[in-house]
């Protein structure tokens, strides 16, 4: 009989937490607890434990109980108004987590760490590309810096190891979440085409002519897997992307037939400026088309859009060291928003 590795997942709500539990609950083997202030919001056979991350007494007591945890994906994030005022809360929350699961004893064997390419400085300007994962860090502050440091300085003398995965612009379905493109796009299109607008690329003209990449949460959730178990990936750093690169240029057209709009010539507009004022349009959609009750505020993050839409460098990151480990999964980014809008339009989430 397989023995079953229970998998502590910070950060349930999120898209990356919310695909790796569902991909957890469908593998054999593997069982999951998911930990967040809420409960998920969507069907798990997952055990819940709500929590205050920032509450070291509070993690304690809670993961403190927990038993036979084998595994711990960390995907919890707390913003800040600064970069450097990331730093302390963020390694905080890890610091915490950790404390709280080693009050219960031994059996952890391996923590995944979510990061991203900004660990390479992507969204400080224009950095090197494609990003290694032996590349220099950059000048602090970055909180990934933090945690990864956390993690190395306390490893020795325990029974763990760690791996660290670096998606860029995670892409899933998740209502609320700050960093969720697929949102964005798909709210600013219905707002656009309920208003007899075309389909206009929002940022500005060197964003939608450079190169960019996303990661499919679906894949990211199978990385996750396989660098829980994987001897491979022990201490090590990997970039996981869908392993292709677009230009925005070359999929809004596409993104216009889909939605049925006509498509027109980009626009830079402030998103959080220019949507500022459509929460009345959004409630009369909201009960024309029969969609899920979600507040605008909670609809899609506008300057996380005007901050994707507005990058006016290349954003590359190579992934052969992660396929040379054992991982060769890739997803084409064009059908894989094709596939996600439709699944927001599944789940009535926009018309």
């Amino acid at each position: 009989m397989t023995e079953t590795r229970t998998v502590l997942v910070i950060g349930a709500t999120g898209v990356i937490g919310r695909r790796t539990i569902q991909h957890l609950d469908a593998a054999e083997g593997w069982r999951a607890i998911g930990v967040s202030r809420r409960k998920p919001d969507y069907p798990t056979g997952a055990a819940h434990v709500s929590v205050d991350l920032m509450d070291k007494a509070d993690c304690k007591a809670k993961l403190g109980a927990l038993d036979g945890v084998t595994h711990m994906l960390y995907a919890a994030y707390t913003d800040r108004p600064t970069w450097a005022a990331q730093c302390a809360p963020n390694a905080l929350m890890l610091e915490n987590v950790l404390d709280g699961i080693e009050a219960g004893g031994g059996g952890l064997e391996r923590i995944v760490l979510m990061q991203g390419t900004k660990y390479y400085g992507c969204h400080l300007g224009p950095f090197k590309t494609p990003a290694l994962e032996s590349d220099p860090r950059h000048m602090p502050p970055n909180f990934y810096f933090n945690q990864q440091d956390l993690l190395m300085q306390r490893q020795p003398g325990r029974g763990w190891s760690w791996t660290c995965l670096r998606p860029h612009t995670v892409c899933g379905f998740a209502v609320g979440m700050p960093m969720n493109l697929v949102a964005v796009i798909g709210v600013y299109a219905a707002i656009s085409k309920e208003l007899g607008l075309p389909l206009r690329f929002p940022g500005s003209e060197a964003c939608y002519r450079a190169v960019f990449q996303v990661t499919d949460a679906d894949l990211l959730a199978r990385a996750t897997l396989w660098a829980a178990a994987s001897p491979a990936a022990e201490n090590e750093a990997f970039n996981i992307t869908n392993g292709d690169f677009f230009r925005w240029q070359h999929l809004w057209p596409g993104f216009a037939a889909y939605f049925g709009m006509d498509y027109a010539p980009p626009q830079a507009i402030r998103l959080a400026d220019f949507m500022a004022d459509k929460e009345p349009l959004w409630r009369e959609m909201v009960q024309k088309y029969d969609l899920m009750e979600t507040p605008f505020a909670q609809a899609a993050h506008w300057p996380f859009g005007d901050y994707i839409f507005n990058q006016h460098w290349d954003i590359m990151s190579d992934t052969l060291k992660a396929r040379q480990a054992g991982f060769p999964d890739c997803e084409p980014s064009a059908p894989m928003f094709l596939r996600l809008f439709a699944e927001l339009r599944e789940r009535r989430f926009i018309p």
